[in-house]
């Protein structure tokens, strides 16, 4: 791998690889829902054609398919292109494109493009707005998920940073162990959250204790195991889609991340 966007892509392949279980809360359009929260409701994806940027092992696609998607174009660059065929190959209503966001067909008959959790793993963001735009159709609209840097400071300071200065270039084993370990301490932290009001006690409540044991282990080993990986501010999330679409909008969901939503000009 030449640079930190094709280590990522690797990265991402093994991952899910390994990781792949997209049951309960953790793949429901309700979670969808949850994420999108006042920006855009569910209803709106029914009947509609989406494409999705970033497919990994699926779980985005199937939450769109239970929405009531008419068609997902479904695009990954990594092996887990293999994991997402198996899962969804049987279904009429998806096309698959195994080419990372920038390769997006310009078809411009998309209503909708997401890119959820994906693009703060993408070292160059640019050439994938503009791809998402180019497959909408006018007044269509993109939806972007990224980590949030507010809400985040002491976690990332205490947890994070420190440990992915060894956990990117760990072998698949180690770091699967780890993330073991580490889920050990989150559900001892959640059941503290209960009972004490705790730093970011409504996103672990609301949404982690919600997941089951697999999700939950992929959440964690999926901030520790990518080589590139970037937390946004709330300046740099408003500006991500400047420049190609307008009407942008931003919802701090659980203060931990940013959904960002914008409309491609009709003119």
């Amino acid at each position: 791998m030449n640079n930190a966007g094709d280590r990522t892509i690797n990265d991402f392949g093994e991952q899910f690889t390994h990781y792949h279980d997209n049951e309960g809360y953790f793949g429901s359009a309700a979670f969808l829902a949850n994420m999108l929260g006042p920006l855009l409701s569910i209803d709106q994806i029914k009947g509609k054609r989406v494409a999705e940027i970033g497919s990994g092992a699926g779980r985005i696609v199937g939450m769109l398919l239970e929405a009531g998607a008419a068609h997902v174009t479904a695009l990954e660059p990594s092996n887990a292109f293999d994991v997402l065929k198996r899962l969804f190959g049987g279904r009429q209503e998806v096309t698959f494109i195994r080419q990372p966001g920038d390769k997006l067909p310009p078809t411009g008959d998309n209503d909708f493009v997401f890119c959820m959790g994906v693009m703060q793993f993408i070292p160059d963001t640019a050439p994938v707005v503009r791809a998402a735009k180019g497959a909408l159709k006018p007044g269509g609209r993109f939806i972007v998920r990224v980590y949030s840097y507010e809400g985040n400071q002491t976690y990332l300071a205490l947890v994070i940073q420190p440990l992915r200065l060894v956990t990117p270039k760990l072998p698949h084993f180690a770091l699967a162990g780890l993330v073991r370990a580490l889920d050990l301490g989150l559900v001892g932290y959640m059941r503290a959250c209960k009972v004490a009001p705790l730093p970011m006690r409504d996103y672990f409540l609301d949404v982690v204790a919600k997941l089951s044991t697999p999700s939950r282990r992929l959440t964690i080993y999926d901030q520790l195991n990518p080589s590139y990986v970037r937390y946004y501010t709330r300046q740099e999330a408003e500006t991500l889609l400047s420049g190609e679409f307008e009407d942008i909008r931003l919802y701090h969901h659980r203060e931990t991340t940013w959904t960002i939503i914008g409309t491609k000009p009709v003119r």
